[in-house]
């Protein structure tokens, strides 16, 4: 259970020092959201749908929320009611879970004004049909079957129309509709290749002329980057450059739109997981908090988390290398790293482990009876960003100044 504290602390380890916690802290920077908010709104050259499975935490929504984003992209009938209920009508929902249950369709559609779904059959397209009762007025996204080469986690094994089968889905579900029609995919999470996003959307513009229908909407999906050591990816600015440049290639409605469900690159920078270690043995660090906890990706998707260690007076130790095991009884329950961290780390000392803004907290169970985590705000910046020209000051600290355009680009109109 995440238990959320009203408190603001200079720093993780000024709270550490502070609240002396049992369990694991999860730091939340909602200045970092919404600056990457703003970001993407002055620089994305269309809408922007929040994937709000990377990090359905209040303070999130909030924070992109005030930034002005309006958009959510949505997976689950629970998400759905998030968002409505938080934010009203004024909130833009896309179902784009390409697999719906009928009770989270129709729900979705009549209760909360849900008129965006996603597809990938006409099994679903189907389903959607008649849990809207033949609604005229939905806005229907055709998901195809797009290279995954570029990204650092692939996730075109599980969803989307592939090459022979999209042209007839896209006929069949412009035919279902009298409002828009699109056209998604996604080039897979951490994409470190700008020009994948073109190559996909060429992709899908061959599709669309074979079926030789209107398109209204074009949805590049997620995968935009951030930094984490070892992976640093292009600057921000050339994806947008590949998709605006390859928008205007395409063969689609003259005032056709540009959609985007950015997740990891909204919130990884704003968030990260403060640690406690129980036990040294050896190389090996016993943690309170682990897979099953707010570290799954760390353990499982074995990415190199950006680690920093908190204790009273620090330490003038050289680094070594060290991995790590989570408080479960399950031997799983532990992620390599290695996590490069003082020589005379011990029992009592914290880690702080970055980057965890997208797919920690999201990701927590109470497994093993473990899983408590507490909430705090902290006003420092990241550790690297994708929005934060930073500047190192000492080995704990880091600033920003956030680059932002003074020019806000709008949708294009062709």
């Amino acid at each position: 259970m995440d238990h959320i504290q009203s408190l603001t602390f200079p720093s993780p380890s000024d709270a550490v020092r502070s609240l002396a916690p049992e369990g694991p802290l999860a730091i939340a920077r909602p200045h970092r959201v919404a600056a990457a908010g703003q970001w993407f709104r002055e620089n994305f050259p269309g809408e922007i749908f929040y994937a709000v499975k990377a990090n359905p935490s209040p303070w999130v929504l909030d924070a992109l929320w005030g930034a002005g984003v309006r958009g959510f992209d949505v997976a689950s009938e629970a998400e759905v009611r998030l968002v409505s209920e938080r934010f009203g009508p004024e909130a833009k929902l896309a179902f784009m879970h390409p697999v719906k249950s009928r009770r989270a369709i129709g729900r979705a559609y009549l209760d909360h004004g849900v008129r965006t779904f996603v597809l990938d059959t006409e099994e679903e397209l189907q389903k959607i049909l008649v849990e809207t009762n033949g609604a005229k007025d939905l806005t229907l996204m055709v998901r195809l079957t797009v290279s995954n080469d570029g990204a650092s986690l692939p996730l075109a094994a599980k969803f989307g129309a592939s090459a022979q089968d999209a042209p007839d889905l896209l006929r069949k579900a412009r035919g279902a509709t009298e409002e828009m029609m699109g056209v998604s995919f996604h080039v897979g999470s951490q994409c470190m290749r700008p020009l994948a996003y073109k190559t996909a959307m060429l992709d899908a513009n061959r599709a669309i002329i074979k079926a030789g229908v209107v398109v209204d909407i074009v949805d590049v999906g997620g995968g935009f980057p951030a930094i984490y050591p070892g992976m640093e990816p292009p600057e921000m600015g050339a994806y947008m450059r590949e998709i605006r440049e390859t928008f205007e290639q395409m063969f689609i409605a003259q005032n056709a739109v540009l959609w985007a469900e950015p997740g990891r690159a909204l919130v990884a920078e704003a968030g990260s997981i403060v640690t406690r270690v129980d036990l040294r043995k050896g190389d090996a660090l016993y943690l309170n908090d682990g897979a099953y906890g707010n570290l799954f990706d760390a353990a499982h998707v074995k990415w190199p988390f950006p680690v920093k260690h908190i204790r009273v007076g620090g330490s003038r130790a050289k680094l070594a290398p060290f991995k790590f095991f989570g408080p479960t009884c399950d031997s799983i329950d532990a992620a390599q790293g290695p996590f490069m961290l003082p020589a005379d780390i011990r029992e009592g000392d914290h880690i702080e482990i970055g980057m965890l803004g997208a797919y920690g907290v999201a990701m927590s169970t109470g497994f093993n009876g473990f899983g408590d985590t507490t909430t705090v705000e902290c006003a420092d910046a990241p550790w690297q960003s994708m929005f934060v020209a930073a500047t190192k000051t000492d080995e704990n600290e880091d600033t920003g100044v956030v680059r932002l355009s003074d020019r806000r680009r709008k949708p294009k109109q062709k």
